[in-house]
């Protein structure tokens, strides 16, 4: 049966992408399955666009023009689905030049409480950080530890400028121009999104399972999509089961759907909104179910490619300032897990207008975040805190 199986695989993906193909990943119940179907492809001179073993995904050029229906019945085939496009989560500013700084500390780290812990943290001193993203590029306000590229190329170096960004509002040294979060963690740039800023969801599951291999448990991931897809949702279970504090950004959809993006939604993340200098809700960002926290999001400085700064906007400047403050949480207290941490942060956030499905429950608070007991406060009282958090107008 499996013989059979195997080869009706190699029969309905091709060698190369063609204008009637697409990516899609089928995923195994069984190792055994699994192997079969990689030997199968190989005996055939198929190289699959990726594969995951820890998963039993095989990421292949399918051939639309044909029906793949037995394949998606297979009893031994857990699913099979295109292997979705995620995009960045930036709100491109009017103008994007480098800017003189006036202050080493920018007023959106102060915000979130994360100087105040700073030395009690070490600066985060020797936490592994993995910024899944466009890459980070050099600059004299980074410090990478190292890095995988997932999308076909050796460089893990950014030629986007997002994810250098977003490694700068985590965890940019101060050592010329501007603090980050977490100043002194190890980060790690994950390039899984490419030139343009898209990547595809297999891409994005590589980029998980290498950080899981080398230790790392805090990942950022300034990305989304509206769909959804099963393979990366299981990549986010597995890799909390792991331990890994898996943060996200909730999207930049504004009003205009009733959910935020994945993998923001899934429980098992924390899903960050965007805030203005003001502490409102950004027009922006996203709206709807499962949004755990806050932070600002709106004309945030930081490191840019060659060396310089520029102001962006967008739920992906947010996210990186709660992945800098777990960062800090975790030094403190390295025997958080996960779900540990994310109660922590929602605890102890700052009351602001919007209500859960805006602004979840509130501006992340490092500081604050740090000092809570888990055992301190009552049930009575966390319903409470939970109950007039959802009275909050929107």
């Amino acid at each position: 049966m499996m013989n059979k199986l195997a080869k009706q695989l190699s029969l309905m993906v091709k060698r190369r992408p063609t204008l009637q193909t697409e990516r899609r990943n089928i995923v195994f119940h069984r190792e055994h399955d699994y192997r079969t179907c990689l030997k199968q492809l190989s005996h055939v001179g198929i190289t699959p666009v990726k594969t995951n073993d820890s998963l039993r995904s095989i990421c292949c050029y399918a051939d639309r023009t044909r029906s793949w229906k037995h394949l998606h019945n297979h009893p031994r085939v857990a699913f099979v689905e295109r292997d979705r496009k995620v995009k960045a989560h930036e709100v491109k500013s009017p103008i994007n030049s480098a800017l003189v700084i006036k202050s080493r500390i920018p007023w959106h780290v102060n915000r979130v409480k994360a100087p105040p812990l700073w030395l009690a943290a070490h600066f985060g001193n020797g936490v592994k950080v993995g910024i899944l993203d466009t890459g980070i590029a050099r600059h004299p306000d980074l410090r990478i530890a190292g890095g995988v590229n997932t999308i076909g190329g050796k460089s893990f170096a950014d030629d986007n400028g997002h994810g250098t960004h977003v490694a700068g509002i985590a965890a940019a040294t101060g050592q010329r121009k501007i603090y980050g979060v977490a100043p002194k963690v190890k980060l790690y740039a994950v390039k899984v999104l490419n030139a343009d800023g898209a990547g595809f969801v297999s891409d994005i599951v590589e980029g998980i399972d290498w950080c899981l291999s080398h230790g790392i448990l805090i990942m950022n991931m300034s990305f989304g999509l509206n769909g959804d897809s099963q393979l990366l949702k299981n990549a986010v279970r597995r890799a909390k089961s792991k331990g890994a504090v898996m943060v996200a950004s909730a999207g930049n959809s504004g009003m205009q759907f009733k959910q935020i993006d994945a993998p923001a939604r899934y429980p098992e993340t924390v899903a960050v909104a965007s805030t203005t200098r003001g502490n409102q809700v950004a027009l922006f960002s996203s709206r709807g179910r499962r949004i755990d926290v806050s932070a600002p999001g709106v004309n945030i400085l930081s490191t840019w490619l060659k060396g310089t700064y520029v102001r962006e906007s967008g739920t992906s400047m947010s996210s990186p300032h709660v992945t800098g403050v777990v960062a800090l949480l975790r030094s403190v207290r390295s025997g958080l897990s996960p779900s540990q941490v994310s109660r922590r942060l929602k605890m102890t956030a700052l009351h602001i207008p919007g209500g859960l499905d805006a602004a979840g429950y509130g501006l992340v608070q490092a500081a604050p975040a740090a000092r809570f007991s888990c055992y301190k406060i009552r049930s009575k009282n966390r319903h409470q805190i939970a109950t007039n958090r959802a009275k909050m107008p929107i």
